[in-house]
């Protein structure tokens, strides 16, 4: 794998990389380290990608199980790190958002799995039905229905809260 090839493939897909292991992780610097390692680990093994998936899905599935590595690591060591709260924003508006956040994040906790995850892959991912189907060995058309049952279970929640 020369250097021009794997330079091509992280200014393509850093954000929509680090936009996921942000969405599953929670912490800025979790996402980070999950998104370096993601590209170290698809770098020294690019030769054995099938091209079975796009690009993007298999750096997506490389990050998940990172951090499947890492909640379990935590799990055993300790807790998870949680998010910081920006210093850059005003606090009256800070603690708006952080409300609005917060209600949002207990309604997404309720959602079961895959419902949760496959919300967060299509919402804060933004990745297609067909990546999301991908990531879950799926099929696209299985991506649909569970994000628009997890939607309509969201708003029931939001309600709720």
């Amino acid at each position: 794998m020369n250097n021009e090839a794997c330079e091509k493939l992280y200014e393509a897909y850093y954000m929509r990389v680090f936009s996921y292991a942000m969405t599953i992780a929670g912490d800025r610097h979790l996402a980070e380290e999950i998104t370096q390692e993601t590209f170290f680990r698809a770098f020294s093994k690019l030769n054995g990608f099938r091209g079975e998936s796009d690009e993007v899905t298999w750096l997506c599935a490389i990050a998940r199980n990172l951090f499947n590595d890492e909640k379990r690591r935590q799990g055993r060591f300790g807790t998870m790190p949680e998010d910081a709260v920006s210093r850059e924003k005003g606090v009256e508006q800070a603690s708006v958002e952080r409300e609005d956040s917060f209600r949002v994040h207990l309604a997404l906790h309720a959602l079961e799995e895959p419902y949760r995850e496959v919300f967060e892959l299509r919402v804060f991912g933004e990745l297609s039905f067909r990546q999301v189907g991908q990531i879950f060995g799926k099929t696209e058309n299985w991506a649909r229905v569970t994000f628009h049952r997890a939607r309509a279970k969201l708003k029931e929640r939001m309600d709720e809260v």
